[in-house]
């Protein structure tokens, strides 16, 4: 699926699209709809930077057995062992 928005919206809201789409991956997130690395990655930065944002705004990290099992299968599709 495919979401288009427009850059006039951008512009009335003030933010670039980068940064639309951190603050969509922070509410996804803090609602637990998807997990850190899901949503790190849809905003378009490592995990530590987007740790480093939850931080910063005093949003707390879940990490649960969910995250644990998709960084373990990133870690095998990566090689690590």
């Amino acid at each position: 699926m495919s979401l288009t928005i427009s850059n006039e919206f951008l512009q009335t809201a003030k933010m670039s699209e980068a940064e639309l789409k951190l603050e969509i991956a922070i509410i996804l997130f803090q609602q637990e709809k998807i997990t850190l690395g899901t949503a790190s990655q849809f905003a378009g930065i490592n995990q530590l930077e987007f740790q480093r944002v939850l931080g910063n705004r005093k949003i707390s990290i879940h990490y649960g057995i969910e995250d644990l099992h998709q960084d373990l299968q990133t870690l095998k599709a990566n090689n690590w062992q």
